[in-house]
């Protein structure tokens, strides 16, 4: 089914969104603009013109004169990678702030709003894009830009945060996050019974949701820190995240495209050592509210080790663990994650997952299936059948210069009864793509990117088995 495209829903939908959004920065400010955060970079004196303040800093980021202040203490090894160009300067680990890390974050608004004085911080991106496709109308399984030949708004995107400080162990702390989205991308963010019906009943093009929602507690004298997340948060592992500045490549991957997305519970994470870290945790299980009849507890439990040289990282985690009963989005993933650097300007980083089902109804069955899902390719005469699939994924990043990075991707998935694509069989995508930063504040992500399918034609809904698709999306930071 074509998702309907709304005018007048996009127009109420942005206008709604960007003044809920003021009004929650004005309250931040207010509330909290004379705390100041000891690590956060202390700005020139400026104009006393908002708009003037803004496009001062705009200015001087592109042209590289934006104030700076010495390197604040950190209670970590030394960072293995530059970022930019890369997204991240550590290896990342999830549902955890970085545990020893100082908030560094300094933001146009921030700046011009009060001079990135307050420890609640609103910032956000908007991420234009575009894509021409050998397919005509849909280059699904293809995500996130699946809509074929398309200039689309991918994110619009307002975070309120305030991040627990996690340098000191004096003392507990605490932070918050909220984060909203307007955009095609809602559709993965969607859970069953947070504004789904955007998605699971009108098929909507464009759409909003609050994916990110939680309190962080962060308690120092266990171990070398802990921090407790409660509430809505992105589900856990991976290279790859929903909120665009966070991906070395624009298009996701086939491994992060059909794995989780958010889960709702409660994370603890427990920093062992400079090398050792682990996590355990509850939920309602992957994609749903905790009120929805689809809500399970699961479990979640991980392990992190870095080497003493930093240069190795392994990230492996057992994430949404029940039953695995047939229900909206209940897969459970087995997952692995490595990174390896190889020297100051190339490193990769490799993920896989194993993920099943038990109890999916046959897709040509009478039994019913749950909207916005697929049922599994049974045998004939069998009511339900068990669903698995695996995967793995490999990133090769080189920097090119601190403005430019490099990107390879190599991407394969066997959707062995077709639960998770609604085509049964392998695919595999290949990937290149550069990165070029303009400040710190401005990204473009040109790719060029191969697709197939080796079973049956998957893309363009059906009629085809490869697909060459070259987008670009632009990441502009306020």
């Amino acid at each position: 089914m074509k998702p309907k495209f709304n005018r007048r829903f996009v127009h109420r939908a942005v206008v709604g969104t960007i003044f809920f959004f003021a009004g929650l920065a004005g309250l931040a400010v207010q509330g909290q603009g004379q705390t100041v955060l000891p690590d956060a970079p202390k700005p020139a004196e400026r104009s006393s013109s908002f708009f003037h303040r803004l496009a001062t800093y705009y200015g001087e980021d592109w042209s590289g004169t934006l104030p700076s202040s010495a390197a604040p203490v950190r209670r970590l090894p030394a960072s293995p990678l530059d970022s930019p160009p890369f997204p991240n300067a550590d290896w990342s680990y999830s549902g955890s702030q970085e545990i020893g890390a100082p908030d560094t974050g300094s933001y146009p608004l921030m700046t011009a709003l009060n001079g990135a004085k307050s420890r609640t911080k609103v910032y956000g991106w908007v991420e234009p894009s575009f894509n021409l496709s050998t397919s005509g109308d849909s280059n699904a399984p293809v995500a996130y830009d699946q809509f074929a030949n398309r200039v689309e708004l991918q994110q619009l995107v307002v975070i309120v945060e305030r991040l627990a400080d996690t340098v000191q162990t004096k003392h507990w702390d605490f932070g918050y996050h909220l984060t909203g989205i307007f955009g095609t991308d809602y559709y993965f963010t969607t859970g069953k019974g947070y504004f789904s019906q955007q998605l699971l009943k009108f098929n909507r093009q464009y759409g909003a949701d609050l994916p990110a929602e939680y309190v962080d507690l962060y308690v120092p004298k266990v171990a070398k820190g802990m921090d407790v997340r409660v509430g809505r948060f992105s589900s856990i592992p991976g290279i790859e995240s929903q909120w665009a500045p966070g991906n070395y490549i624009f298009s996701h991957s086939l491994v992060n495209t059909f794995d989780a997305l958010t889960d709702t519970g409660l994370l603890a994470t427990v920093k062992l050592s400079d090398r050792w870290l682990v996590q355990a945790g509850i939920s309602a299980g992957h994609d749903v509210a905790p009120w929805t009849d689809d809500a399970k507890a699961s479990g979640t439990a991980c392990l992190d080790y870095t080497s003493g040289s930093v240069k190795d990282s392994l990230y492996v985690c057992a994430n949404g663990i029940n039953s695995g009963k047939y229900a909206y989005d209940n897969i459970q993933q087995y997952d692995g994650t490595w990174y390896h650097r190889f020297s100051k300007t190339w490193h990769m980083a490799t993920e896989s997952w194993f993920m099943y089902e038990r109890d999916v109804p046959n897709a040509a069955g009478p039994l019913p299936i749950e909207t916005g899902t697929y049922g599994a390719v049974c045998q004939p005469g069998e009511l339900r059948c068990l669903a698995p699939e695996y995967a793995a994924v490999n990133y090769l990043e080189h920097e090119i210069s601190p403005s430019l990075m490099m990107s390879f991707r190599s991407d394969f998935m066997n959707d062995k009864k077709g639960q998770r694509t609604g085509y049964a069989g392998r695919y595999a995508e290949n990937t290149l793509s550069l990165t070029k930063w303009f400040g710190s504040t401005v990204e473009v992500r040109p790719e060029v990117r191969f697709d197939r399918s080796y079973d049956r034609p998957a893309y363009d809904k059906g009629r085809t088995s490869n697909q060459f698709t070259f987008a670009s999306d632009l990441i502009y930071r306020f």
